[in-house]
């Protein structure tokens, strides 16, 4: 996100992403203006949040009248600066690290994976989803060389604090970590870990327990 903006909740900021995927859709729909009840009816977030969400950047909207469509994605794009590239890479192509090649973030603008890491040499040398693939010993000047300034994790939580120790020597700022791993890094870099067995089991408890309450059926 831009630098220069407030400071903002994260639970706010990680909405942001969600908001701008939807205002592109009714863009390319050609709705004008939208209420900050048809927001929330799309993205399942109350309208109150809505509401205080955007009151952080100042005026948005005019009471009445609800959100210009076109300004909404124009200020948005420009926050979470979709004008400009984010490098990925990829360390691990197996089956999910193989699933997220081949997708490759096609729906976001703004980010993209440029190169992968494996140790495999069946797959070294390749590309999977036009993405090269390059053997792990090659990781921190590869890194460095693209500029890559965020790494997915795809691969044995076993090795996971080595290859990110790995990482660490590089310009690298994010980790998307999708192993069950936690791992230790400097102050200057920001990990989000995404452990879909966690995931899975806490749906299942919530579903057990708390059959008929929706209000964090989106959390």
């Amino acid at each position: 996100m831009n630098e220069e903006q407030i400071k903002i909740p994260q639970a706010t900021a990680k909405r942001l992403p969600l908001y701008y995927r939807f205002l592109k859709n009714l863009h390319s729909s050609g709705k004008q203006r939208v209420s900050s009840a048809e927001l929330s009816e799309a993205v399942k977030v109350d309208s109150a949040t809505i509401r205080r969400d955007f009151s952080y950047f100042g005026a948005l909207g005019k009471k009445g009248y609800g959100y210009n469509v076109n300004y909404l994605l124009s200020f948005f794009r420009k926050t979470l600066d979709q004008d400009e590239v984010t490098k990925v890479a990829l360390i691990g192509v197996g089956n999910l690290g193989t699933a997220f090649l081949n997708y490759n973030f096609m729906k976001n603008n703004n980010t993209k994976i440029e190169i992968a890491f494996e140790v495999d040499s069946d797959k070294v040398g390749k590309k999977v989803g036009q993405v090269p693939v390059y053997h792990l010993d090659e990781l921190v000047p590869r890194l460095i060389e693209e500029d890559i300034s965020v790494v997915i994790l795809t691969i044995p939580a076993e090795v996971a604090q080595g290859v990110t120790d790995e990482v660490t020597k590089s310009n690298v700022k994010g980790i998307l970590n999708f192993t069950p791993a936690r791992l230790n890094v400097p102050s200057s870099i920001r990990v989000h870990h995404i452990d879909l067995a966690v995931e899975l089991q806490s749906l299942v408890y919530f579903l057990k327990h708390y059959p008929n309450d929706t209000e964090n059926s989106q959390d």
